[in-house]
């Protein structure tokens, strides 16, 4: 069987997902090719970065002006199809297509006039929607219908960002043609939560298989790992409090992160959050132990098993890797009921509540519960 994987990513979760199966693959006798655009994975015959930096840099300036994310770069979308008619791939797995890297259009124009079998594992919400790839911070229903039709989309100013409102149903259209072109027999959709089956059931892509593969984390490397974290960040006997993200925004919860600060006394809590820019490092509060972004997956290990609890307070996930890795080192999660997050919920300590307050006691009731089982 020869089998092609495509993704706008190789780093994050592209190490284990895609690579992961790509290896599979291989070891089971079939053939297998990885093609991506961004990120520095090794490269060989079979695993290949499609675009260079300056032609995703392009793609993204059109799509801040024009609003047509995944309609420019025909170039790159070309030399990707020319690969494929020289692999004639037996199935074709999609992962991320928005990324500044790909034309959909001419991709799924291809995939329809071949044979092979297509998967298309959804990591968001973009595949039906006019724009966002979510959609409940603002409690915004457009896609049930036609996005950008009876009235303006109220995200555009989020990934993929853009200055342009009126190619939101333009882009709705062309995508639910599109995404719909192969018959049913021949795609597969697959999402990492029960939570986002549901709503691709109830938009345009309802007429495909949809099946439920939840993410996981490679627990060699998450999992109960000693440390000087605490002693390094002055924390010492102090309730540590955690927040992780590869990347913070309001959505992600960070304002609620850093209110813990003014919630919770400083004499008895610390609030660590980690994976923040330079400019929110700034921003954030003077009791507030905030850290930058760490690549070293055994180092946030280490994080992870220092903290007493994980706080994840998003607005808009699908199933965070970030609730998985901190269970799996053994530390317990209380987050927002949000998406597919109680879908990543094992441990007894962890919880799911509906909101900051909520949030607040449940963190107080666990300081509570370990402070009482001390000898």
């Amino acid at each position: 069987m020869r089998y092609v994987q495509i993704n706008a990513y190789s780093n994050a979760w592209a190490e284990s997902i895609v690579f992961g199966k790509h290896q599979e693959l291989i070891a089971n006798g079939d053939e297998s090719w990885v093609f991506w655009a961004r990120g520095n994975h090794a490269q060989d015959e079979h695993m290949q970065k499609i675009a260079s930096y300056p032609e995703v840099c392009l793609d993204a300036l059109l799509s801040r002006f024009d609003g047509k994310a995944g309609f420019h770069s025909k170039r790159v979308t070309r030399r990707l199809i020319k690969k494929l008619d020289e692999i004639n791939p037996d199935v074709v797995h999609l992962h991320i297509l928005i990324g500044y890297y790909l034309n959909v259009e001419l991709l799924f124009e291809w995939l329809a006039k071949h044979h092979c079998k297509v998967v298309w594992t959804l990591h968001d919400c973009w595949a039906f929607t006019g724009h966002c790839i979510h959609f409940a911070y603002t409690g915004c229903n457009q896609w049930h219908t036609h996005c950008g039709v009876t009235e303006p989309c109220p995200q555009t100013d989020t990934y993929p960002e853009s200055f342009n409102k009126s190619s939101v149903a333009l882009n709705y259209e062309k995508k639910k043609h599109l995404f719909t072109l192969l018959p049913p027999d021949r795609m597969t959709l697959i999402t990492p939560s029960q939570w986002l089956a549901n709503l691709v059931r109830q938009s345009f892509l309802g007429k495909y298989d949809v099946q439920v593969c939840h993410n996981r984390v490679d627990k060699a490397v998450f999992k109960p790992t000693p440390g000087n974290v605490r002693k390094r960040l002055g924390i010492n006997d102090r309730f540590m409090v955690l927040g992780v993200a590869s990347k913070w925004s309001e959505h992600k919860g960070l304002l609620d992160l850093f209110a813990l600060s003014d919630s919770l006394d400083q004499n008895e809590y610390a609030i660590v959050v980690v994976g923040l820019s330079d400019k929110q490092r700034k921003k954030a509060p003077r009791s507030v132990i905030a850290l930058g972004r760490t690549k070293d997956a055994y180092e946030l290990a280490s994080i992870y098993s220092s903290a007493d609890v994980f706080f994840n307070p998003t607005s808009e996930d699908n199933y965070p890797t970030v609730n998985l890795e901190a269970e799996a080192c053994g530390t317990d999660v209380v987050t927002y009921d949000t998406g597919g997050c109680a879908e990543t919920i094992h441990r007894p300590g962890s919880c799911v509540v509906p909101d900051y307050l909520h949030g607040v006691e449940a963190i107080r009731l666990l300081r509570a519960e370990k402070s009482f089982a001390k000898p």
